[in-house]
């Protein structure tokens, strides 16, 4: 029997993952703000493909949590509420703490300097009382990490879910759930344990961000 050809799957996997990319990038600097409906042939007029790959796409985004589906009532963008926020926030607490631990002691000298660099920036803006601009910029920031940890499953679930959980901290009320106060001495902490190649002291300092407890009650 004929073996039967893969390279239509394949195609069609690559485009719709390029869907993917351009509709995830119009969501997350804001071209396309929660709430927003999406309407197919809109999207087919945009990016110029059918709907098959556009389904297939969107339906990719629903579960990274950046899209909402409801069956014949709305494909929409998540409109991340205040609910919704701690949790997310200490989920990511919860997935970098680990992958901080791995990427420390792997860091070259120019992915150290990187860093130290990104975590100047972010104490700079936390102090400046620009926490939403950190908020906005949060998937990028994170993916730094995960270059570096080389674990490949660890890499591949960040992918799967740093996106929609960083979208999720994109609310007014982040400076009152996540205070200044609690996170700035931590980053300064982080930042200490990078350049130390401290691995469990970075792992704890990303996990006290994150507002994870650091010990138990007395």
């Amino acid at each position: 029997m004929p073996v039967p050809s893969t390279q239509p799957a394949a195609e069609r996997k690559l485009l719709r993952d390029t869907v993917q990319d351009k509709i995830r990038a119009a969501i997350m600097d804001g071209t396309l703000e929660p709430g927003e409906r999406l309407n197919d042939d809109d999207l087919i007029a945009w990016l110029g493909v059918s709907r098959t790959p556009i389904r297939e796409a969107l339906a990719e985004l629903a579960r990274a949590g950046l899209i909402e589906m409801a069956p014949n009532r709305y494909t929409r963008v998540a409109a991340p509420t205040k609910d919704e926020l701690l949790d997310a926030y200490r989920t990511l607490g919860v997935i970098y703490g680990g992958v901080v631990r791995l990427a420390v002691p792997r860091f070259t000298a120019a992915q150290r300097k990187k860093i130290v660099a990104v975590l100047d920036d972010v104490a700079a803006r936390v102090d400046g009382e620009h926490m939403d601009d950190v908020a906005r910029e949060g998937s990028d920031i994170y993916a730094m990490w995960v270059e570096a940890c080389g674990n490949a499953s660890l890499a591949q679930l960040c992918r799967a879910t740093t996106d929609g959980l960083a979208f999720k901290l994109r609310v007014p009320e982040l400076t009152e759930l996540v205070p200044a106060d609690v996170v700035r001495p931590e980053i300064d902490k982080l930042r200490a344990a990078v350049l130390a190649q401290d691995p469990i002291a970075a792992e704890l300092a990303m996990e006290a961000i994150h507002l994870l407890p650091t010990r138990s009650a007395d």
